[in-house]
Parts: C-alpha cells; structure tokens; sequence
C-alpha cells in the first residue's frame, strides 16, 4: 500500500487549488468520491467575482485574489480566469436605507460604490426599483478552467487523482488508513476538503462537531422576451432575495438566492424554488419568461460563524480542515489555498496572503 504525505478529500476547487500549491513540497493524493472532479458545488457554480459578495469576512480573501485570477502564473496557463461584467445593486425607495448600510459597511474595506439610476443599466427594470448602486469591478469567473488548471498544475507537480474513491473508513496508528471504494490508502495528513461532506468525513476522523452544514441553492437557466443583452449587469437584490445575470443567446441565470438546509447529497432543483425564483424576477422586470431551458441545484457548505474553515485539528492529530467555504470558495481560491498551504507546511506565507490573520478562519475557533 503506497504512504503518501498528504491525502486531500476532495477535489472540487477547496481540494485542487491547495493540492496545486501543496504538490511541489509534498507527495501529494487527492480522493474524490464521484467519477470526475468538480461534479457538485464547483461544476454548478454561477460565480463571479465581487468585491461585496460574501461580506466583510470573505472580502480579504476576494480581494487578495483578484490579480491572481486577472493574471495567473504560467503554471496555471497565463491567462486570466476573469471577464467584466459589472454589479448592479437594487432597491425600491423605502429600502433605501438598506444601500446606505451597505455603503457604509464596505467603505472601510475600500469598496467604492457608485449611486447610479439603475433603469440605465437595467433595460425593462419596474419604474419602482428607484435606487442602485453599481461596482464596475464584478467579473464572471470561467470556472471550469479555473479548476482544471489547478488540477493539471497539481498533477504536474506530482499528486495523483484517484476518481470513486468515496470515504468509507479513515483510522490512525501513528499515519492514517483511508478506506475507500477505490482501494484502502496511506497518508501522514489527511485534509478534509469534502465541500458538503465536510462534517461526516471529520466525524470519520474522530473530531468533535464543528456545525458545517450544506445549504441547497437553486439555479435557472430562462429564455425571455426582449432577450437579455450581454452587457447587462450582474443584478442583485439589496434585500440578497435574487440575483440575475446574462448567458449567451439572450438567456439569463437566475437564482432566488435559497439557502435551504439540507442532508449532504447530489441536489436537485425543487419546483417550488423555481416557480420563486421566476416570481421574484417579475417582480423586478417587465421581461416575458418563453421557457425555463435549464434548472439545477448546488450545496453551499457554511460554518456556523459563515467564515472558512482552514487549520490542523487541536483534537485530532494529523487532521487538516480546508472546508466551509460557502459560496464563496471559487472567487477566494487563489488566496484561500496560499493560505491554507502554509498553515499546512508550516511555512511562511506567500506575499499574497502575508497580510492576513489565519487565526480568524482557523478550526481552532470552534475548539475552545
């Protein structure tokens, strides 16, 4: 039975992006339960990467890794991952307060917000939707490239992918046994990156509850009448009810920005969501939905606190946390793995993340 240095749970984009910065140093195995990496959260992403989006806990790491994803590295292919696109913030009248909170909560950070009309960025927006504010810096996130970068700079470096290799067992006698469906593995470390199977696999592993929980979100692909433009905004609800953004062919994505709780799981789309998600969109707009093309649902796995979840375990010996990372995870990879890295190797921290504190996204926060 081959030993290995670290054994990652998980290759979604948590799992690949540290394994790609962990490979180089360590001999390196990622476990990934489905037949292909990336199969839940990662592959049904919407992302895009905002300043504002996640609040101001998830806003250092979105910000440490923006000019990653605007210019990567040569090992990730060089090119950016990113592509403007534009935040457009709403809100009727009385819920101007709500913007002026949200101003004033980002404005510390450095996030600037423009006060626009937003019928000037939002064609066929309902004359009630009176205030907005618009950040010209959100971008869409090519997302499968992004993860398969990772991956084929963690192959590179030499970690091996092993595909249905669901955890089954996991014990420790001076290394770890990880059992699986694919075979039984050896490893020094093993990190849980398990996305919404974060807390059973640490359960597995003999450690305390953390409260780590999926939250089902749901996503619809629509064809509506006039077609979508391609410059439209990302739109967002002040209120976080909706967003929506534009697709090729005049189609939007539309989410109802549902947190559901929900059993870790392959999540499906409930007609109820769905029929909520096209009634806020009325809501907002005076377009005609002609066909609802595409419906799919993702678990978006939360801490109790909503931070991220880094660090070796204080109750289990050789058990690394990289888990809890919301919806979040994709626009925070770049920084998010430098930093989690280096808590895993004990080594300095790269210049990106060396003006972060890993203390405030430790597992330590939830051991007393």
């Amino acid at each position: 039975m081959s030993r290995y240095d670290v054994a990652i749970i998980g290759a979604g984009i948590g799992g690949a992006s540290l394994a790609a910065e962990v490979a180089p140093h360590a001999r390196v195995l990622i476990l990934e339960g489905e037949s292909q990496p990336g199969y839940h959260a990662t592959g049904r992403s919407a992302a895009f990467w905002s300043e504002t989006y996640g609040g101001p806990n998830i806003q250092p790491l979105v910000i440490a890794s923006g000019d990653f994803l605007h210019h990567p590295p040569a090992e990730l292919g060089g090119e950016g991952f990113l592509s403007p696109r534009g935040e457009l913030f709403i809100a009727r009248r009385e819920d101007r307060a709500v913007l002026d909170a949200f101003v004033a909560k980002f404005a510390a950070l450095g996030v600037e917000l423009d006060q626009v009309d937003p019928a000037g960025y939002c064609p066929g927006l309902r004359a009630e939707w009176t205030d907005a504010l618009y950040d010209p810096t959100c971008c869409d996130i090519d997302v499968a490239r992004l993860h398969g970068a990772y991956l084929s700079a963690a192959r590179r470096a030499g970690a091996e992918l092993v595909c249905d290799a669901a955890v089954t067992a996991l014990s420790r006698d001076g290394h770890w046994q990880i059992e699986t469906r694919a075979g039984t593995f050896a490893a020094d470390v093993i990190v849980n990156a398990a996305g919404a199977w974060a807390e059973p696999v640490g359960l597995l592993a003999g450690a305390p509850p953390t409260g780590i929980a999926p939250l089902r979100r749901t996503m619809v692909q629509l064809r509506v009448d006039p077609p979508a433009p391609m410059s439209l905004p990302l739109v967002r609800d002040a209120h976080e009810r909706f967003y929506f953004k534009p697709e090729s062919g005049g189609r939007i994505w539309l989410s109802p920005h549902d947190e559901i709780p929900t059993a870790p799981c392959d999540a499906a789309p409930e007609d109820i969501d769905v029929a909520i998600a096209i009634d806020k969109l009325a809501s907002a707009v005076d377009w005609r939905v002609e066909a609802v093309e595409r419906r799919w649902a993702g678990l978006r796995t939360f801490a109790p606190d909503r931070k991220p979840v880094y660090g070796f375990d204080p109750a289990v010996p050789g058990l690394f946390w990289c888990a809890g990372q919301g919806g979040f995870g994709i626009q925070t990879a770049p920084a998010a793995s430098k930093l989690a890295a280096a808590m895993l190797l004990g080594s300095a921290p790269d210049p990106m993340v060396a003006h972060l504190d890993p203390d405030r996204y430790s597992i330590q926060r939830f051991r007393g």
